[in-house]
């Protein structure tokens, strides 16, 4: 079996500048913030961020959006960040803000291999504006296509030593289909098992989608 347990600084050597990653968590719940330290202490820039929202400032991928390294964000909100509403308005950040659930169904799609999702969410606003429509049975869809990465940073609060990972209560969030959705995933671990430690019914995120451990995670 692979050794997927890695250091943080081994972890950072997939990440690279202009890269588009997937952070879990929602307002910072669930997000792995030793990844987002070890980014910002690399300073890896350019990047692309899809989040559920922009984190608080020094917290979560607000860490990323304080240290100036991202050059779009797609979330749901940036409400509980003023930098990032700051960051928008100088020009120095592009905010794509998409609907939380049509964000987590086009997540949800990338990792299926699906084409897209059809949905009526944002007919009628902002939201539909470059978006392809589609009429079935005389109901109107919005065409939202798939969202994909090239890493995604989880958090795990038990990670067996294969990849499989429990989430602890509303820690789960977005972190399970972004699982799914990149071509490298990398989890953040508060805790590491051995493997069978984990019972069956307590894997939330199967080791086959998890490439890499980091363990240290609060």
């Amino acid at each position: 079996m692979k050794n997927k347990i890695v250091s943080l600084e081994e972890a950072m050597e997939f990440i690279h500048d202009g890269q588009t990653i997937m952070v879990g968590g929602f307002m910072t719940c669930g997000t792995p913030e030793i990844l987002m330290d070890g980014i910002v202490k690399k300073g890896a820039r350019g990047l692309t961020g899809i989040c559920n929202d922009g984190g608080v400032p020094g917290k979560g991928i607000g860490k990323l959006i304080q240290a100036k390294l991202l050059k779009k964000l797609i979330a749901s909100h940036i409400g509980l960040n003023p930098q990032a509403g700051e960051q928008m308005n100088a020009g120095e950040l592009e905010i794509v803000l998409v609907p939380q659930g049509s964000l987590a169904e086009k997540i949800r799609a990338g990792g299926a291999g699906l084409g897209g999702v059809l949905t009526p969410t944002g007919l009628g606003t902002e939201v539909e504006e470059g978006k392809q429509k589609i009429v079935l049975e005389g109901v109107e869809y919005l065409v939202e296509l798939p969202l994909k990465a090239d890493v995604a940073l989880i958090r795990g609060s038990i990670v067996d030593k294969a990849g499989n990972v429990f989430y602890n209560g509303t820690t789960r969030n977005f972190n399970p289909m972004m699982a799914t959705a990149a071509a490298t995933v990398i989890c953040a671990a508060e805790k590491i098992v051995e493997v069978g430690e984990l019972g069956p019914n307590y894997v939330m995120t199967p080791g086959i989608f998890v490439d890499y451990i980091v363990g240290g995670e609060l």
